[in-house]
């Protein structure tokens, strides 16, 4: 998924590694060049889902516009990287 907003610099990142690692999901977070956030996660759907809705509002500094979610084949992923 990718999120937009004012994400970088907010603890964006660091958060929603807490917030995977609380749901146990695999997958990595990671800043991109333009400003926005990139983010993949695998594990229980219930789980995913549940990544996705905090995505969507993230931190409590952060203003996110704009998610968006491509589903993708699962890798095997269990462990949650930050800036991979």
């Amino acid at each position: 998924m990718i999120v937009s907003g004012d994400v970088q610099g907010v603890g964006f990142r660091w958060y929603c590694r807490e917030q995977a690692m609380r749901h146990r999901v695999g997958g990595y977070v990671r800043n991109l060049p333009d400003g926005r956030v990139e983010a993949a996660f695998e594990g229980e759907p219930a789980a995913v889902d549940a990544m996705v809705e905090w995505c969507r509002n993230g931190p409590r500094w952060a203003r996110v516009d704009h998610v968006e979610v491509v589903e993708e084949p699962p890798v095997a992923e269990e462990a949650f990287d930050i800036d991979r």
